[in-house]
C-alpha cells in the first residue's frame, strides 16, 4: 500500500485530490497538510512513503519541502503539482532530486499513475515541460545571485541588501550588474522580470 502524503493550501483542491487517490485500491492519503513546512513532521510522523506537493503554499514552497524530505526521510519519494508550469522551476526541482513534476491541469488517470510511478520508484516529468526546460537551459544565476534578486523582488534597495547578506554595497552593486548581463535585461526590474518568468526565482 502506497502511503502519501498530501500538501496543498487551497481546501477545495486538496480534498478532491485526496478523495481521486482514496479511490485506488493501492494507495492511502494518510495526511493533508496546508503549509510546506508541515510536509517534513507529517512524512515523519504517519512514515509516508510518498509526498505529493503543491509548488505554492505559504510558510514554504512544495520545491523547499522537498528538498528538506531529500535530507530527512531520504527514502519518501517526492511529486510536485505545479498550476503555472515554468521550465526554471522543474531545474529548480531536479536540482531538490524530486521523482516527479506534473501540471496541475494533468488528466485524473495521468496523476494517479504519476503518483504510483513515483511510488514504485520511477522518475515522471511532464514532457511538454522537459522539452521547455531543455530549450531554454538550467538556470544562468548562482545561488547568491538569486539570493540578491530575490531581495530585489521583495523592495530592499542596496544598502538593506547588503545587510542581509553581510556584503559590501560595492559587492552587491557588482552582483546586480552581473545579474543584468547575465539575463541579457536592460536593467534589474527587466531582470528581475526575466528570472520570474522563466521560473528561475
Amino acid at each position: 500500500m502506497q502511503r502519501i502524503v498530501l500538501a496543498e493550501d487551497m481546501h477545495m483542491i486538496r480534498v478532491a485530490l485526496a478523495a481521486l487517490l482514496e479511490l485506488e485500491p493501492d494507495m492511502e492519503v494518510v495526511a493533508q497538510v496546508a503549509s510546506g513546512s508541515d510536509v517534513v513532521p507529517a512524512v515523519i510522523r504517519t512514515e509516508a512513503d510518498t509526498a505529493v506537493l503543491d509548488i505554492d503554499m505559504p510558510g514554504m514552497d512544495g520545491i523547499t519541502a522537498a528538498g528538506l524530505l531529500r535530507d530527512q526521510v531520504p527514502g519518501c519519494r517526492t511529486l510536485i503539482l505545479t498550476g503555472v508550469a515554468l521550465p526554471g522551476q522543474l531545474w529548480r526541482a531536479l536540482d531538490a532530486q524530486v521523482s516527479g513534476f506534473l501540471p496541475k491541469h494533468a488528466s485524473p488517470d495521468e496523476l494517479v499513475e504519476g503518483v504510483r510511478r513515483v511510488g514504485a520508484g520511477r522518475r515522471v516529468i511532464d514532457p511538454e515541460l522537459a522539452m521547455s526546460a531543455w530549450e531554454i537551459g538550467d538556470n544562468p544565476l548562482t545561488r547568491r545571485e538569486v539570493e540578491v534578486l530575490g531581495l530585489v523582488a521583495a523592495g530592499a534597495e542596496t544598502g538593506q541588501i547588503a545587510t542581509a547578506t553581510n556584503l559590501s554595497v560595492g559587492t552587491v552593486r557588482n552582483y546586480l550588474t552581473t545579474i543584468v548581463n547575465k539575463l541579457g535585461a536592460r536593467n534589474r526590474i527587466d531582470a528581475l522580470r526575466t528570472a520570474k518568468e522563466n521560473g528561475w526565482l
